[in-house]
């Protein structure tokens, strides 16, 4: 990494109140390069205050921007840090709104030159999207990376129309945790009291909502641009990583935006900006990629960015069962068209007779963390238990290499004797010592079989084929090794069990894995620069006595045929800040099953956040936790808040509900 302290612009800070039409103000911090021509203005818009908790990130790249001759400007959404009014939903329609009234405040500044840009990751590139599809003039083009363009079946909620139950709750959790911390005295005064009590006096567990809807409704569509991608007229640059849950969103858009104002990227990273470093890499120079971008609609310099391949993509090497890697071996391949003329779907048909599969309960405890941070247990170990609770089926890699780059798809030919249930298919690359490597995999909640907008249930007895794509993916199988297919019926803590769930007859006649296998082409080399950022802001983390425990524990009560998962997410634990504040985060997570009972299913998170400020006697802190259970015919949520200043409890409240299972 290249700390960059000098820059082809002097640059300043300052924190301001943007205005909106209600009157709300909301808090923004804007980097400005020094000059008396007007810039152009980057707009990265979260919940996240930008005064703390994305301070550190913040500071690697906001002031690089701007000592490149951009206006660089870091907003908090309504609500949230030390923003005014009241937090909503993710993604409503309120949001949005503020969205494009920011862009074009930005847009009317003496200072800017009427163009705007906007990025963002995760959060911040989910709005940078949706907002682009709301095509505000003065937004010219965005840098999404790691968003969606379907919040139902590719986001933190649903997958393949089953319930996520590792983020359905552990994201709502965080959610109910994030949204209840206080304004910071020290940014907007002696009125950070009434600001939060009537903050909290609005919180509702996000978890209602999302639970609520268990199929492809109207509340899932809007924010999903897959519903009209020529709404988006902005240029876009979509960015994600193999080991993030929402690359297959970069595959969507190369494919259905205008080649002419699109471009795709797909390396081997996380849940993570690509220039920070984080496992796997290897980064690149992401800050100098999004400025060539940047400089070719903003600036209408031609960067060449314009005339690189339509789709720039990392294929792995073929790697060891590990749950980190601080860099993969592979190469980088482009693709002037999606889908690519490189690549040909091929067929591999499954062999043998019908064989049952009922895969225990805790089928899926060595499946990772679904969102990958670059943290040390985040990604899957050895594979060779989960497949042993599958059933699997082998194809040989002879003679030479086969190279998949996109989405496989299986076609199972299934029977089923109960209303319910879900099939999981895992492709893995298993080494000639039987090692299996986790390449890929995808869901189906069976019920959503003829589409994610109903449930239906299944004929008893009946046989069906049924047809789902697994998460994109670029690997390489050499000669040797072997491709598995596992095929289980129970994905625990990933996939919410299905009430009376008790497998399924799969009938090998007819069923097959389908493959999109790349030619090998000597591709033009794809080069990136080193990675570079701008100086960090100086931020102490402390070691505590919680850095000692495990990050993901697996637990088994042999009498009970229990098994439990703690987990701790690591966000960002105790961190101390140049202006003095003491910023102190514990989070835990456990899911718990036993091995033959679907409805045994139970997830927990509990939560803490101090903030301090000891120069100002300040001291507020949040607990809160939050429990998911099912019976037969519900989801049973039940979530409590805690927040007290200093000793005193000034809020605290609990919620019970009981949710229909409509779908889930």
């Amino acid at each position: 990494m290249r700390i960059r302290t000098e820059f082809p612009y002097e640059t300043t800070r300052e924190d301001i109140r943007i205005p909106l039409p209600d009157g709300t103000l909301l808090y923004a911090r804007i980097w400005r390069p020094v000059t008396d021509e007007p810039v152009p203005a980057l707009l990265e818009y979260l919940p996240y205050r930008l005064s703390d908790w994305t301070a550190p990130r913040d500071w690697q790249r906001h002031p690089w921007y701007a000592g490149h001759g951009y206006a660089s400007v870091r907003v908090d959404v309504r609500g949230h840090g030390n923003s005014e009014g009241l937090p909503g939903d993710e993604y409503d329609a309120t949001e949005l709104a503020d969205g494009v009234a920011v862009i074009h405040w930005l847009a009317q500044q003496e200072w800017c030159s009427g163009r705007v840009g906007m990025f963002g990751i995760s959060w911040g590139g989910f709005n940078s999207l949706q907002i682009a599809a709301l095509a505000p003039e003065p937004l010219k083009a965005i840098v999404t990376v790691c968003s969606t363009d379907d919040r139902y079946d590719n986001d933190v909620h649903y997958m393949g129309g089953s319930v996520l139950a590792v983020d359905m709750h552990a994201w709502a959790a965080t959610m109910l945790a994030f949204v209840c911390r206080p304004p910071d005295p020290a940014q907007v005064g002696t009125v950070w009291k009434d600001m939060w009590l009537k903050r909290l006096e609005a919180v509702d567990p996000l978890i209602h909502t999302w639970l609520a809807h268990q199929t492809r409704d109207d509340y899932w569509r809007h924010g999903s641009v897959c519903e009209d991608y020529s709404a988006i007229t902005a240029n876009v640059l979509a960015v994600g990583g193999w080991h993030d849950p929402y690359r297959d969103t970069v595959l969507r858009l190369v494919e259905h935006l205008d080649p002419a104002k699109v471009r795709g990227l797909i390396g081997p990273w996380s849940h993570q900006y690509p220039d920070r470093g984080l496992p796997p890499g290897p980064a690149i120079g992401f800050l100098q990629e999004t400025l060539r971008w940047w400089d070719q609609h903003l600036k209408e310099k031609d960067t060449g960015v314009m005339s690189e391949p339509l789709l720039r993509s990392w294929i792995s090497e073929s790697h060891r069962p590990a749950t980190v890697y601080e860099t993969l071996p592979g190469r980088w391949v482009g693709d002037t068209s999606w889908p690519s003329e490189n690549i040909t779907p091929v067929a591999y048909a499954l062999k043998g007779g019908p064989q049952t599969v009922d895969s225990p309960q805790q089928t899926g405890v060595d499946a990772g963390r679904f969102f990958p941070f670059g943290n040390d247990a985040d990604l899957p170990p050895d594979q060779r238990e989960e497949d042993a609770r599958s059933v699997s089926f082998e194809f040989p890699v002879e003679a030479s290499p086969i190279e998949v780059l996109g989405r496989p798809r299986v076609r199972l030919r299934i029977r089923m004797d109960v209303p319910r249930g879900q099939a999981v298919a895992r492709l893995c690359d298993v080494a000639p010592d039987g090692s299996s490597t986790l390449v890929t995999r995808g869901v189906l909640n069976l019920a959503a079989r003829h589409g994610r907008d109903r449930a239906e249930d299944w004929p008893a007895g009946m046989t069906e084929d049924v047809t789902f794509d697994l998460n994109g993916i670029g690997h390489t199988f050499p000669p040797g090794h072997r491709i598995r297919l596992a095929v289980s019926s129970a994905y625990w803590p990933w996939i919410w069990p299905q009430a009376g769930s008790a497998g399924f007859t799969l009938d090998a006649e007819g069923s097959f894995v389908e493959l999109p296998v790349r030619r090998h082409t000597e591709d033009p080399a794809i080069r990136f620069e080193e990675p570079e950022q701008s100086e960090p802001l100086g931020v102490v983390h402390p070691v505590t006595l919680d850095e000692q425990r495990p990050e993901r524990l697996v637990i088994r009560d042999v009498a009970k045929g229990e098994w439990r998962m703690e987990v701790d997410p690591r966000y960002g634990g105790t961190r101390i800040y140049p202006d003095g504040l003491e910023f102190t985060e514990d989070a835990r997570e456990t899911y718990t099953i036993q091995e033959r009972d679907p409805l045994s299913a139970r997830t927990r998170s509990d939560w803490t956040v101090r903030l301090h400020r000891p120069e100002m006697a300040w001291d507020a802190r949040v607990e809160t936790r939050s429990e998911i259970a099912a019976d037969a015919t519900h989801f049973i949520t039940s979530n409590e808040v805690v927040c007290r200043d200093g000793g005193e409890v000034v809020f605290h409240r609990t919620w019970e509900k009981r949710i229909p299972r409509t779908a889930g």
